[in-house]
């Protein structure tokens, strides 16, 4: 059977992919897999310089899912290419490089040192907050948005892939933006903003208070927007939120997702990529589909 999809011009071997701050930079899963088996990598986002993250604590489990405010801790994309980059060559897997800035000007030097590496594919995080414009998540206005894409584009030929956030009030109008500003694919959802407080101390969970939510608590929420924005839009989108088990996997595709990332559910099994594997096949098998693409975007709504 086939479980081969493509997205922007890049094959992936299957549709899975791990997310983004939840796989380092690959070579913490090798102890228990081969990252071959893995369809692709999103790598720990990357900023312009190293930034130590957040103070803990900044990360709590949450009722069906987890909070963290991590903070964007990464060693910068200097030390990226130098020494982490080397580690992943050769590895017959889908590399996604996570970017993220405080300026459109961060972004665009992000997809320029990008461009010239061997990455298959740029993944923007635009739900940082833009410091010029008092700290609103370049995610949340079709403009920033928008302007954060036009400077990626215009420095990079590679496959760039959007990653929306959800705290917004019209998912849509932002993926419609940034497909016109020259985004190759889509993937959302970014994580839920939420908060929880110690009764006892009366004081929030995490340090900086709020945090973002991921996990099967979001999963119905990120299963809406991927079905709004793969109606939309004309380019693949890469559907993550919540996923946690072969069954989820197939209601994103049904839904419009091309691929799926698995993230939170790491941190409770880290076989899970490849027992969905297992199960996404052994469906196919039971209802005689021989090619996984045949089911995307297949949904029948009312």
């Amino acid at each position: 059977m086939n479980l081969e999809v493509k997205i922007a011009g890049v094959t992936f071997k299957n549709p899975i992919i791990l997310a983004s701050g939840c796989c380092g930079f690959g070579q913490e899963y090798d102890k228990f897999y081969p990252m071959e088996a893995l369809g692709g990598l999103s790598l720990k986002g990357l900023t312009p310089n190293e930034r130590q993250g957040n103070p803990p604590p900044r990360v709590a489990e949450t009722p069906s899912g987890m909070l963290n405010s991590v903070g964007l801790q990464n060693p910068g994309i200097d030390a990226f290419l130098e020494r982490e980059l080397p580690n992943l060559a050769g590895r017959d897997t889908v590399k996604i490089a996570n970017a993220a800035g405080a300026t459109v000007e961060e972004y665009a030097y992000m997809a320029q040192r990008l461009d010239a590496s061997p990455i298959d594919m740029i993944e923007a995080n635009i739900s940082c907050p833009n410091v010029k414009q008092g700290g609103a998540a370049f995610g949340t206005d079709c403009s920033m948005a928008a302007q954060v894409v036009t400077a990626m584009r215009k420095n990079t030929t590679k496959p760039l892939m959007v990653k929306l956030s959800p705290n917004v009030t019209d998912i849509v109008s932002i993926a419609k933006s940034v497909e016109d500003a020259g985004a190759d694919a889509i993937s959302l959802i970014n994580t839920l903003l939420g908060m929880r407080i110690d009764i006892s101390t009366r004081r929030p969970v995490l340090h900086q208070n709020v945090g973002g939510l991921s996990g099967p608590a979001v999963f119905p929420i990120a299963l809406r927007m991927v079905w709004q924005v793969a109606g939309a839009v004309k380019i693949p989108v890469v559907g993550l939120g919540g996923i946690a088990k072969w069954q989820d996997v197939i209601e994103m595709m049904i839904a419009g997702a091309k691929a799926v990332q698995i993230g939170a559910a790491l941190f409770g099994d880290p076989f899970t990529p490849v027992k969905i594997l297992e199960g996404i096949q052994q469906w196919m098998e039971q209802k005689g589909i021989s090619d996984i693409n045949d089911i995307i975007g297949s949904v029948q709504p009312y």
